[in-house]
């Protein structure tokens, strides 16, 4: 047929390389209401729920007992439930109700009944709800500052720059687990260089985490996630009271934190029981108000390639941040994950936070190229700043940062790179060289900078924490190396801990150090003229911006892994032993299964290819077991370590995640984990089999330099339900692991 010029030119726009799905209830693929959503109800007897959204007390399970009992103000929960949910959703909008008043209603009524409510606002009145309900009066925003060398110049001179740009938090995770310390020191050091009270966390381990802030290398935590089933806070290997006793932890150390949630995530992991994706994340957020932290990070987050896939993504997402202030909590709204080719879809998704302004616009904004993004890319990168700006400019709107010159940048780079310096030698830790200092400065990525001995950066990170070296000892090292003023301002956020003031709900500082919060900036917005206005010398500094440079910020696409020709084979040959070989590898129930489909059942081969081909150029034999027993990707990990001569074991999940153990470890104490395989070529598959080799002779592995690509994002997630699914589908308990043979 002949086909239409403007039909063949559409299909090759961007958002044709989208994915999307259609609606499938039963498997949790539903954004705002799915027919098995409970409908809300109340009963109470005795000061306390007997019944709730259907169930009586006896069937409640962890999280909808932990809800009734903590989550909701049984004062007022009678009188709430009675209202009709269009009332409620009227007072929400209405410039003539107070948010004081709507508070004491959307904090008094069921899961089930929130869903009903906010399921009454279209696009427009979630934003204007959203602008009314929020806890904090003045927007502010969050950065991501990573890089995959994880060099600790670069991230300092980083998040200086975040930090002149107005960035009231920045986070920053690791390429490698073991660099966790000096990575939240270099930004630690980076972000207390242009103004003092910029807060910090380095997103890890949850232990690991409440490590580094015991120590107060870190000001706040976040990455603390929830999960709306039973199922999937299991495969987290936690209950809600495990969740609550953290959330305490933090608090009685004076570190700020929030929940991670969102929606999608349980669907991801197989575990949705059929409710829709908006429902499951209002219980994450009656979770979090039920355990007493502060706010959620919430806003689809890394599922969001699943949310956006179905009808009403976006509309569902903006409805998980309005929960979170209907709840009376801090939203940090999310953006901070890539899930679309589109331009414009994808600031059509920002629109709707930062026109109506949310506590943290962002959670975060990367402030570096998004190949450098850990976290895998997010929805805006540092290339995207001056489009940021000129939406700011053409809406007068506050969006949380604000433009710098490119010399103040750039002096601001320095001083955070030689202050990092500094403290590195002081600290006695491998040395920054000026060579780095000068790279840093002026760098736009980890490309441009020198290569590092990370070997040396390894083993002083371990010894950094075995010596308990913490904030007061960086800030001796500062004033040494001649930056008291750095030094000042980390001594500066230690006090705040002990002060305890930025514990307040939707806390930032501000450039004198004095804390904004929901008590002392609290959200007074009823209707024209009131509320928080981009106004006075913050406007007059925004608008003076003449020309709109619009960077090119198309985002590298990730790259279709290639399909090896030829024919594959698993066989089954027997139970397997003690002794296989030097390395053994590991692969889950659904590994290599012709179930699975088909461009990712080939690539499961190619992936455990390039592992044993990994192994065998370095020098060791391999064997692959499959367990069929569990799908948990530590144990399968550690039983393979069991199997073979040197006590090391890779173990591979079907959805493509990775660990390196040893036989003598437990099994949550792994070697080496590898999160991002989703954006990956095949090539870092082998590096992973040299390295388990390096690490089975007891020498320093080589670092993983596989670049994340962050596209396609959606198209991978769409797979990860059915390959979830599979995971617990092909388990069978009474097999025992099997010696597979591999024909290629």
């Amino acid at each position: 047929m002949k086909r239409s010029k403007r039909f063949e030119k559409l299909d090759r726009r961007p958002i044709n390389q989208d994915s999307f799905v259609a609606e499938w209830p039963e498997g949790g693929l539903s954004a705002m209401g799915s027919p098995y959503d409970p409908l809300p109800g109340i009963r109470i007897e005795d000061g306390r729920i007997v019944e709730m959204d259907g169930k009586a007390y006896e069937d409640f399970d962890s999280l909808e007992l932990f809800i009734a009992e903590h989550g909701i103000n049984l004062e007022m929960a009678e009188q709430a439930m009675a209202l009709k949910p269009q009332e409620i959703a009227r007072w929400i909008v209405d410039i003539n109700v107070k948010r004081e008043e709507v508070i004491r209603i959307t904090t008094a009524i069921t899961p089930a009944k929130m869903l009903q409510v906010v399921r009454c606002l279209n696009a427009v009145e979630m934003m204007m709800g959203q602008m009314k309900m929020r806890v904090r009066r003045t927007p502010a925003n969050q950065a991501i500052v990573t890089n995959i060398k994880d060099n600790p110049a670069l991230l300092a001179a980083d998040a200086a720059e975040a930090a002149l740009r107005g960035f009231s938090e920045i986070e920053t995770t690791c390429a490698v687990s073991r660099y966790a310390p000096l990575n939240a020191l270099s930004i630690l050091v980076g972000g207390q260089t242009c103004r003092g009270g910029v807060l910090t966390q380095c997103s890890m381990e949850e232990s690991l985490e409440v490590r580094m802030g015991m120590l107060g290398l870190t000001s706040y935590a976040e990455t603390v996630s929830l999960y709306g089933t039973e199922a999937a806070m299991d495969d987290g290997d936690d209950t809600i009271w495990s969740k609550a006793f953290l959330a305490s932890v933090y608090a009685s150390r004076g570190m700020k934190m929030r929940f991670t949630s969102g929606t999608g995530a349980e669907v991801l992991l197989g575990h949705s029981n059929q409710k829709s994706m908006l429902y499951l994340e209002i219980l994450c957020v009656y979770l979090a108000r039920s355990c007493g932290a502060q706010g959620v990070q919430n806003g689809s987050i890394s599922c969001i390639g699943i949310t956006t896939a179905v009808p009403e993504g976006f509309l569902a997402i903006a409805a998980e941040n309005l929960v979170v202030s209907l709840l009376d909590m801090e939203v940090a709204s999310g953006n901070d994950q890539t899930f679309s080719h589109s331009d414009m879809r994808r600031t059509a998704k920002l629109l709707m936070q930062m026109m109506p302004g949310t506590d943290f616009i962002t959670s975060g904004y990367s402030a570096t190229p998004n190949f450098d993004d850990l976290f895998a890319g997010s929805n805006t990168d540092c290339d995207d700043y001056d489009d940021y700006y000129m939406i700011q400019r053409d809406m007068q709107i506050d969006g949380g940062i604000e433009p710098i010159l490119e010399k103040d940048a750039i002096t601001a780079r320095n001083k955070a790179a030689k202050a990092c310096q500094a403290v590195f030698k002081g600290l006695g830790l491998p040395i920054i060289t000026d060579e780095e200092v000068e790279a840093a400065t002026y760098a736009y990525c980890n490309e441009e900078m020198p290569p590092r001995n990370m070997a040396k950066d390894l083993v002083a990170a371990q010894e950094f924490f075995n010596q308990g070296v913490n904030a007061i000892d960086i800030v001796k090292a500062l004033y040494q190396g001649g930056f008291t003023r750095v030094g000042d301002n980390v001594l500066k956020m230690l006090k705040e801990r002990v002060c305890g003031d930025y514990l307040q709900v939707a806390t930032i500082f501000d450039k004198d150090f004095k804390t904004v919060s929901g008590l002392n900036d609290s959200n007074d917005y009823q209707g024209p003229g009131t509320g928080y206005r981009l106004q006075g010398e913050r406007w007059e500094k925004l608008k003076k911006k003449t020309t709109a440079l619009v960077p090119d910020t198309i985002l590298e696409k990730q790259g279709v892994l290639d399909k090896k020709k030829g024919f594959y084979k698993l066989t089954e040959e027997r139970n397997a032993e003690a002794g296989e070989a030097d390395v053994v590898v590991g692969i889950s129930p659904a590994f290599a299964n012709r179930a699975t489909a088909e461009e990712i059942y080939h690539n499961h081969y190619r992936i455990l290819e390039k592992i044993l081909e990994g192994v065998e150029e370095a020098g060791m034999s391999t064997a692959v077991v499959k367990i069929y027993h569990t799908d948990d990707l530590a144990e399968i990990a550690k039983l393979s370590a069991g199997f073979s001569k040197t006590g090391i074991g890779i173990g591979i999940q079907s959805k493509g995640m990775v660990r390196i153990n040893h036989a003598d470890h437990i099994a949550e104490d792994s070697l080496e984990v590898s999160f991002h395989m989703p954006f990956s070529s095949f090539s870092l598959f082998k590096e992973i089999g040299i390295n388990a080799v390096e690490y089975a002779r007891g020498s320093k592995p080589l670092r993983v330099s596989d670049k994340i690509k962050p596209g396609g994002l959606t198209s991978y997630q769409i797979a990860m339900i059915k390959l979830s699914s599979d995971e617990t589908a092909f388990i069978n308990r009474r097999k025992k692991p099997t010696r597979m043979l591999l024909n290629i």
